[in-house]
Formats: C-alpha cells, sequence, structure tokens
C-alpha cells in the first residue's frame, strides 16, 4: 500500500541508545497528538477488548547528523510539514512544562535539535528528510 503521507523521525545519530528512544517515543506521540488524520483506529482482540489506536503507516525512524536535523527543521518550516521537536537541554528536564521552557529559551532559527518528526506529503517530507539514513 503506497501512502500519499508519510511520518518520519529522525534522530541524532551519536547519542546514546536510551536517548534515542526516549527521543523516538516522545516525537512519536507529538505527532499522534498535532497529527490526528495519521493516527489509526483502536485494535480489538480476540477476546473483544479495546486497545489504543497507533498511527494509520509504517514510521520510519532515520539517523541524522545536528546538521541534517538543522536543514530538516528548516525545510519542514518552509513546506509547511507538521512538526514535533526534542533538544538537548530536554534530557536534563523532568516533566511537560520544563520541556517546554527549555525549547522556548532555544534560538528560533536554531535550536540544539537531538530530534525531529516530520508529518506531511510523501514527497516533502521526503525532501526535509534528505541526507538522513536507516540506524546501523
Amino acid at each position: 500500500m503506497t501512502f500519499e503521507t508519510k511520518v518520519a523521525i529522525l534522530v541524532k545519530e551519536d547519542l546514546a541508545m536510551w536517548q534515542k528512544l526516549n527521543v523516538t517515543a516522545f516525537l512519536a506521540t507529538g505527532i499522534a497528538g498535532a497529527a490526528p488524520a495519521a493516527m489509526g483506529e483502536p485494535y480489538e482482540d480476540a477476546a473483544g477488548r479495546r486497545h489504543a489506536a497507533l498511527l494509520g503507516q509504517p514510521v520510519m525512524i532515520l539517523a541524522a547528523t545536528r546538521e541534517v536535523l538543522q536543514r530538516a527543521f528548516h525545510q519542514a518550516i518552509q513546506r509547511g510539514l507538521q512538526r514535533a521537536v526534542y533538544v538537548e537541554a530536554m534530557f536534563s528536564t523532568g516533566h511537560d512544562v520544563a520541556n517546554r521552557e527549555a525549547f522556548l529559551a532555544e534560538p528560533a532559527d536554531a535550536p540544539d535539535l537531538v530530534g525531529i518528526a516530520l508529518f506531511g506529503p510523501r514527497k516533502d517530507v521526503d525532501k526535509a528528510a534528505k541526507g538522513a539514513g536507516m540506524h546501523p
């Protein structure tokens, strides 16, 4: 199946594994919350129990350098893509309010990104994510 839209999560390649997983989880929830159209339907098991809906299409998790993250950030803004962001300073906070304060303190045009999630038309997401690759 080919989708008209795409979800891509770019994560800084030199982070510790726990940081990569943490950033990926937070960014995926950002896209799920901001782009309801990306969500699938709730799941139901054979016993009739309902389970939460997941993103309704594949999610590409890509490795990126700091430069690729910055480029993706600017491309996403120019292309009007839905985006979720995670900056280095957020590793030292402990809750959502502090995370938002940490992001607000970043330079608007050059935040210290360690991850960015993108959602939008497939072609635009591909162009914004150019230079990122699969994690080893």
